[in-house]
């Protein structure tokens, strides 16, 4: 049960947020046991956003939440990096300017129950 959230300041048309969707649905397979089956991906353009106390170039942050214990570090690493050359050459976000966030969690809910 991953949950991939973008947040960027760029604003994303229909046809480069599912470029988007379909990269970061292949990167997910660098989570062991994750894949684009269960993959849910938000993506929240135009956001007003900041880095350093200043705007005006491409940013964002993506926040990977998996179902789980921990995040497998290995596997995050490879996925920074795929996350990192999507939204540049989506966004045009810089490495410089993208923070990637990795969260684990033992409890989801879905179709009207927890796992």
């Amino acid at each position: 049960m991953p949950c991939i959230q973008i947040k960027t300041n760029v604003e994303a048309a229909k046809e480069t947020a599912e470029r988007i969707k379909a990269g970061l649905g292949q990167a997910i397979a660098f989570l062991p046991g994750k894949t684009e089956e269960w993959l849910m991906v938000a993506i929240e353009d135009r956001c007003q956003m900041y880095f350093g106390g200043e705007t005006g170039r491409p940013i964002a942050i993506a926040e990977v939440k998996i179902l789980g214990d921990t995040v497998d570090r290995q596997g995050a690493e490879k996925m920074t990096g795929e996350i990192t050359r999507i939204l540049e050459h989506n966004l045009g976000v810089a490495p410089r300017d993208l923070y990637i966030k990795y969260e684990a969690f033992p409890d989801w809910g879905w179709n009207g129950k927890n796992f």
